[in-house]
């Protein structure tokens, strides 16, 4: 087994043209994280999070600077060598959720494990765990335009993790979510995360960030602290106290 880190950038840079001005959105981040760790992005809107977490699932294209994941330099593959890293070892789960709607939920949830080499078996058995823990079970059949907006977000979490990623990259994935759906979200993740499942999540919240394992905060894209969370911060989730917590 590797022991190179999951994801490593070097001096990693974007600049977008705003009318032939130069806007800088990220400025240098040096970033390495390692295997199995849970990692929490946070900082004020602008300072760059979700440019750096799109550039990580070569979404967005850097300026400069280097992207390695597991000892292989990323940023320069072709956008279809992107696609193929995508379905094979990175799962993404934003707040839009780009569901497909003439597909039921359980389709939804098969395909990328079936894309990524999985059998049809296999997916189902994955989709059948991943649902049943986000308390979708019975939803399986419906199509994503019949479910409310905390029900698609959760249908997207299932669909990131069906192909079990070497990395899952969480953009805001609790943003429009109320108390309870955040609950099953941050439950599954927490239980993904104890199973070896390397997380990369941007947050506002800093209630969920907590249960990471890491902080990272940017500002005017660039990284201004950087430290691990103390475990006792970190509570099992699924009582009721833990929902006042989180959104309290």
């Amino acid at each position: 087994m590797s022991n190179d880190p999951v994801v490593r950038t070097v001096n990693l840079v974007k600049i977008y043209q705003n009318g032939g001005v130069p806007v800088p959105a990220v400025r240098g981040i040096d970033l390495s994280v390692e295997p199995g760790s849970f990692t929490a992005i946070t900082g004020p809107s602008g300072s760059g999070k979700s440019t750096l977490v799109h550039m990580l699932g070569g979404l967005d294209p850097r300026t400069s600077g280097e992207i390695w994941m597991s000892g292989k330099r990323v940023d320069t593959l072709s956008e279809s060598a992107w696609a193929l890293l995508r379905r094979e070892r990175i799962g993404l789960v934003f707040q839009f959720f780009n569901l497909i709607g003439n597909m039921t939920v359980a389709d939804n949830v098969e395909l990328p494990a079936l894309l990524a080499g999985a059998t049809p078996r296999e997916a189902r058995e994955r989709r059948e765990y991943l649902l049943g823990e986000l308390g979708l079970a019975d939803r399986a059949d419906d199509s994503p335009t019949r479910l409310a907006g905390g029900e698609q977000q959760r249908v997207a979490l299932a669909r990131a993790l069906a192909n079990r990623p070497s990395l899952l990259l969480a953009d805001e994935p609790t943003g429009n979510l109320d108390s309870r759906n955040t609950r099953d979200v941050l439950r599954l993740l927490s239980q993904v995360h104890k199973d070896g499942q390397t997380i990369i999540m941007v947050t506002h919240d800093a209630r969920v960030a907590s249960l990471a394992d890491r902080l990272v905060t940017l500002l005017d894209g660039q990284i201004v602290d950087d430290g691990s969370i103390p475990a006792p911060r970190r509570r099992p989730l699924g009582r009721a106290g833990d929902v006042i917590e989180l959104h309290g």
